[in-house]
């Protein structure tokens, strides 16, 4: 095992996929959360156009989702973000994971909103809240606290769906995981023992986390 570690970059593999999965958050999160307001609005138009990208989105795959950002945007159509290949990659698939989880961020938070009673709402528009002050200060703040438990589940899945990142030449540690096994077949249980023991790791203490503050923070009727 020292020798795997020795030879090929098994802790810079896994803090890339520790930087693509806390960058994706992130990224996940606020467009997630744009996306929810439009699905709550009273606005029609953005209720549907919010609708429709969450139906499309998830049920895309997520490999082509990260492929498409690489052949249609850096290929086809030029837009780097720097002249460096796997800077570029790496930044194309964080925007790929973001966006493809924000679907998942939304529908989360859009439980949430809908677990705040409808008094509480309806309380906030008779003493003359306007829809936005009513979401920023009565729904949102509810909706995050009793979104606790599908959002580190979307988290953890986020955490292992970095691996797809590798369809594109980012090198985390499925990528090298698959350099690994080829090279170093006569070890391939102690390859695999290691990167299921790092995901292992990665995801215990989302789901310990989650468990502890969606009971702690759980609104209380």
């Amino acid at each position: 095992m020292g020798e795997l570690f020795a030879t090929y970059n098994i802790l810079g593999a896994f803090g890339l996929t520790i930087l693509l999965t806390v960058s994706s958050a992130v990224g996940s999160l606020v467009i997630g959360t744009v996306v929810a307001i439009m699905r709550v609005s009273p606005v029609r138009f953005l209720n549907r156009v919010g609708a429709f990208y969450v139906n499309v989105v998830r049920n895309t795959p997520l490999t082509l989702i990260i492929v498409f950002c690489n052949i249609g945007f850096i290929v086809n159509l030029g837009m780097s973000f720097t002249d460096n290949i796997a800077r570029n990659n790496i930044i194309w698939a964080i925007i790929g994971l973001s966006f493809y989880h924000a679907a998942f961020v939304c529908e989360a938070l859009r439980s949430g909103v809908n677990t705040v009673p409808a008094g509480q709402a309806e309380a906030a528009r008779s003493i003359g809240l306007t829809f936005g002050q009513s979401l920023t200060e009565v729904l949102l703040p509810q909706a995050f606290r009793g979104a606790i438990t599908p959002l580190g589940n979307t988290l953890i899945a986020l955490t292992k769906n970095t691996t797809v990142a590798t369809a594109i030449g980012v090198a985390e540690i499925s990528g090298l995981m698959k350099e690994m096994m080829e090279f170093r077949p006569d070890v391939i249980v102690v390859i695999f023992l290691i990167v299921a023991l790092g995901f292992v790791i990665l995801t215990l203490p989302i789901g310990l986390v989650t468990t502890h503050l969606s009971s702690k923070l759980a609104v209380k009727r």
